[in-house]
């Protein structure tokens, strides 16, 4: 009897994983699809607005069409990634309207010139396309959670090309200090075929490979350390400034078209005292301008102002891409003063601070791989770790919830908000 029972449960294990298999590849090459889409869309209204920079004048316009958007597909209360957190932790069906919402309205954004990412929009636009494939699949509930982090795993590896830090990601920023193990095979494999998928497309691939490898010594060890506390710093700060902004735009002007249209002109303003538009869009060139070494001290808090006022508007994207241009400009500055190369230092930025914004060490190391190779690998390590560590209950998504408290070891189970609350 055991060993009919064995051989019983053997057998269900293995179509339980021939059915995810079959899933994920069909997530793959839907949401491989998707990225590169999302990437030429974006690309194309960005070279627009470039060519035609009179374009950032029409923003309030734009921010007025996404709130009227967003009221068509009846998503006035959708609350963006958070939303797709809380679909994951509460096993919850996401609109289908998400998916072009979201796609819609990041473009407009980008075209127009707001100050915001896109990884966002990538995990929602997943997040929307899964569930509705969950739909048609007829999963059950206990099958909705890892088939919404599949298809944010397919999308964001689609559009960035990095199939194992979108794994990793969306495997741990959902819940801080602990792993979405059914999610593994789902993640990663979906992520794989999904970047194959875009890079047969013409996808974009975010690689920076650097030549240089820096010595693991004394002279280098205390600014590397010195670097990573004021990344955690940072990580605080820039959290404590996009969910300020937020509510104070929220409770000063209660108008979603009044306030976006309001923070369009404000970006307007600041874009014409700037003087040009390195500030407006997502920073990913700027980001990789200063991994060569050549930023200006202030670039970090012009990029922080302008995306949080963009965001806190309620313009579409995400703040990844941004936090990897803060963190970059930052480093680079730090780099300068402290006698270290400023190229590697700005490497160190971007991928400190994305790791203190979202709580993903594992994802954070394995981004600095595919990104910059494992020449540095343990002084990446070390600013994961570290930033990790320090950066205290602080993030970028109100609704991640906190398992273990990084202090006392203890577990907590509570949610940023919350945390927040009680600080």
């Amino acid at each position: 009897m055991n060993v009919r029972r064995k051989l019983k449960d053997i057998k269900n294990s293995l179509l339980v994983l021939l059915k995810w298999a079959l899933i994920s590849v069909l997530m793959g090459l839907i949401g491989g699809a998707l990225g590169a889409g999302f990437h030429h869309a974006l690309q194309f209204v960005t070279d627009l607005r470039g060519a035609n920079n009179w374009l950032i004048f029409l923003l309030p316009l734009g921010g007025v069409a996404i709130v009227a958007l967003y009221r068509l597909f009846r998503l006035q209360g959708n609350r963006g990634t958070d939303e797709i957190i809380l679909s994951v932790l509460e096993n919850k069906a996401v609109s289908p309207m998400v998916a072009p919402g979201i796609f819609l309205a990041t473009t407009i954004t980008h075209l127009f010139g707001g100050s915001a990412g896109r990884e966002g929009a990538a995990l929602q636009l997943g997040g929307s396309t899964a569930s509705l494939l969950g739909k048609l699949f007829r999963l059950n509930e206990e099958e909705r959670a890892p088939m919404v982090i599949c298809g944010m795993s397919a999308v964001f590896a689609g559009l960035f090309g990095t199939p194992l830090t979108a794994g990793l990601f969306v495997l741990e920023f959902v819940s801080v200090g602990t792993i979405f193990s059914p999610g593994l095979l789902p993640c990663f494999l979906s992520a794989v075929v999904a970047s194959k998928v875009s890079h047969y497309l013409g996808g974009h691939v975010v690689t920076a490979i650097q030549e240089v490898v820096i010595a693991f010594d004394f002279a280098n060890i205390w600014k590397i350390l010195l670097i990573a506390v004021l990344l955690s710093l940072l990580g605080i700060a820039m959290c404590h400034v996009f969910h300020k902004a937020e509510h104070i735009a929220r409770h000063k002007i209660k108008s979603p078209f009044l306030r976006i249209a309001a923070g369009g002109a404000a970006i307007i303003v600041l874009t014409l005292l700037v003087g040009d538009q390195r500030f407006n869009g997502a920073g990913m060139e700027m980001a990789m301008d200063a991994v060569s070494g050549n930023s200006q001290w202030y670039y970090f808090v012009l990029k922080m102002l302008f995306t949080a006022i963009t965001l806190a508007a309620g313009f579409k994207g995400g703040e990844i891409v941004p936090t990897f241009c803060i963190g970059a400009t930052f480093g680079c500055l730090m780099g300068q003063l402290l006698g270290f190369d400023p190229g590697f230092a700005a490497s160190l930025g971007l991928i400190g601070l994305f790791c203190a914004v979202t709580n993903s060490p594992l994802a954070s190391i394995t981004l600095s791989i595919e990104m910059f190779g494992i020449a540095n690998l343990y002084v990446f390590v070390i600013i994961c770790v570290i930033t990790f560590a320090l950066s205290g209950n602080s993030s970028l998504y109100a609704s991640q919830v906190v398992e273990f408290s990084k202090s006392s070891m203890k577990k907590i189970r509570t949610s940023v908000k919350k945390s927040d609350e009680k600080a």
